[in-house]
């Protein structure tokens, strides 16, 4: 399904928002967890290779290893509260094993932890680092190993391990594992797919490890993963030892969301939200999308939402969500915060119920309603999780059986994306995904 698009152009860097300062010591701000320059470079010339031939040629060992390695352009952040720096001296990046391949960037996505991260100085690795999850662009060397990627594929690539600059998004060439990559059908842009990654991933493993929703029994649509039993299939010390408790101790087998069980997501119009309302109807779940409905009523209701409450209105929220499952709604998603995921809790039923924050839990837990975090660590740790979700995702996009959010582009390319994060910073942007072409 085509997106709507909009047209953002950036603004002179020099009028650009100030960043909020960061917290006081000692309060704690709850964010997402997921996981610019001060002036604009002078002259900045339009895009050429670093390769004097053709671009789609792979790169060799010895320019991934020579000290007269071809150089690219990448945005820097060099400390917390800083804007990000437009550098235009960096290395291309090395391919460190046989699974991974180098992506041309042709369109970054944003995402709200790409300016909440430098401005309250959480989540960030060592620094300078380049920063962005979501970008897509085209193969330009594939990995050593037989893959089904080929030089010149357009793709779209989702770089959750945000400690390794190397998959970043802020920078003309990026690695990325190929079982963290989509292949994209012709008739999904580059634009549109670019903002897609980050929202697909959280929500898939929202539904399918949190909740375990089974998508191998999908009905009339292509059949994807059982992710929950790929996982739990696995000896536990593979996992990161913080995500070990949610897999293997989450969800109990016989409690897991099934066909026919209501779901209610509180902030379905969001990227993830809109993705998972899309993979729940898809999984053959009814769905209660909470929202701002006069402002996404009718988006919710193209991705297939079966109802629509207000959440202007909170306790009436809460209330009519109740009445519909009468009183028996077991799985809840939010995408909000805590203080929305706490008003969720409220609605589910005080037994055997699940919730999954994506940006935070409510303080005060409700005995009989288990609380749950995504693992997003499992995408890139775990090769088969990442290319079981990768290869469903590119039959949904070849089937138009997953819409992509809506976007708006900002112009300007890396020297544009400090004008358009100040964007997100000041609330002006909402709906839409800003995506910025390179």
């Amino acid at each position: 399904m085509a997106a709507q698009t909009y047209i953002y152009i950036s603004q002179s860097l020099d009028e650009s928002f100030t960043p909020p300062l960061t917290p006081p010591l000692g309060k704690r701000i709850l964010i997402h967890s997921w996981p610019e320059p001060e002036t604009e470079p002078e002259g900045s010339p339009e895009f050429e290779a670093p390769w004097a031939i053709n671009t789609a040629r792979p790169v060799t060992e010895t320019e991934n290893s020579t000290a007269g390695e071809p150089r690219q352009e990448v945005l820097l952040l060099h400390a917390p509260k800083q804007k990000y720096k437009h550098t235009r001296d960096q290395p291309i990046p090395n391919l460190e094993n046989d699974r991974e391949m180098l992506v041309q960037v042709e369109v970054v996505g944003l995402n709200p932890i790409d300016w909440k991260a430098p401005d309250f100085g959480f989540g960030l690795p060592e620094l300078p680092c380049i920063s962005g999850r979501d970008f897509a662009g085209k193969v330009v060397q594939t990995p050593r190993k037989e893959s089904r990627f080929r030089v010149g594929d357009r793709v779209m690539a989702v770089a959750t391990d945000y400690r390794d600059s190397r998959k970043s998004a802020y920078q003309q060439f990026a690695a990325a594992s190929d079982f963290n990559v989509c292949k994209l059908p012709p008739h999904v842009s580059a634009n549109d797919a670019a903002p897609l990654g980050v929202a697909f991933v959280a929500a898939v493993l929202a539904l399918g490890i949190c909740l375990g929703v089974r998508f191998d029994t999908s009905v009339g649509s292509p059949r994807g993963p059982d992710l929950l039993r790929i996982v739990r299939a696995l000896p536990s010390e593979l996992l990161p030892e913080d995500i070990r408790s949610e897999c293997f101790d989450g969800i109990p087998e016989d409690q897991r969301a099934k066909p026919g069980d209501w779901l209610a997501i509180w902030g379905g119009s969001s990227a993830t939200g809109c993705c998972a309302v899309q993979l729940a109807k898809l999984a053959g779940l009814k769905v209660i999308a909470v929202i701002d409905v006069a402002r996404s009523g009718e988006r919710m209701l193209r991705h297939g939402a079966d109802l629509l409450v207000d959440r202007i209105d909170t306790d009436r929220a809460v209330s009519i969500v109740k009445n519909i499952t009468g009183g028996k709604l077991r799985f809840g998603l939010d995408t909000r915060g805590k203080e929305s995921a706490a008003l969720l809790a409220q609605a589910v039923q005080k037994h055997d119920s699940h919730l999954v924050g994506l940006t935070g839990l409510p303080k005060e837990k409700i005995p009989g309603v288990s609380y749950h975090s995504v693992p997003i660590k499992l995408f890139h740790e775990l090769p088969d999780v990442g290319e079981q979700s990768m290869l469903w995702l590119e039959k949904l996009l070849g089937g138009g059986l997953l819409a992509t959010p809506d976007i708006e582009v900002a112009e300007g390319g890396l020297g544009g994306i400090n004008a358009a994060l100040d964007r997100l910073r000041d609330g002006t942007v909402n709906g839409p995904r800003i995506v910025v072409p390179l």
